[in-house]
């Protein structure tokens, strides 16, 4: 059974940052793709960020683009988000999300870590 843990959520002023690790279990996790995604309030969810196996490429939204940080340590098969310079904006709930190693399909998903950037 695959398990995704998100922790290191919180509250942050403007310009601050945060790291958000995902604990993993139950696949093989080199031949997955690992990505964040976020959804704010009232807002759809979208995708932030996301580690591909398949060719080995990093993929980031616009907005995350020089300011966010995917990271992956596959021997204790965990995910990282390193976000700096954050924007009220980017207030939303994180989640951590597996997929296939062609990046074409997301399979499962975390339960979420609430990110609250204040003015």
């Amino acid at each position: 059974e695959v398990q995704l843990v998100e922790s290191g959520g919180g509250l942050v002023q403007a310009g601050g940052s945060l790291r958000l690790s995902c604990a993993a279990s139950g696949f093989y996790f080199d031949d997955h793709t690992l990505g964040w995604f976020r959804q704010a309030p009232g807002k759809e969810r979208e995708e932030v960020a996301s580690i591909c196996p398949s060719g080995g490429s990093i993929e980031y939204a616009d907005f995350a683009k020089g300011r966010f940080t995917i990271s992956s340590d596959n021997v204790n098969n965990t995910v990282y988000l390193t976000m700096n310079s954050l924007k009220p904006e980017d207030t939303a709930v994180y989640y951590c999300v597996v997929g296939d190693y062609f990046c074409s399909t997301w399979s499962s998903w975390g339960h979420g870590t609430q990110v609250t950037v204040s003015s």
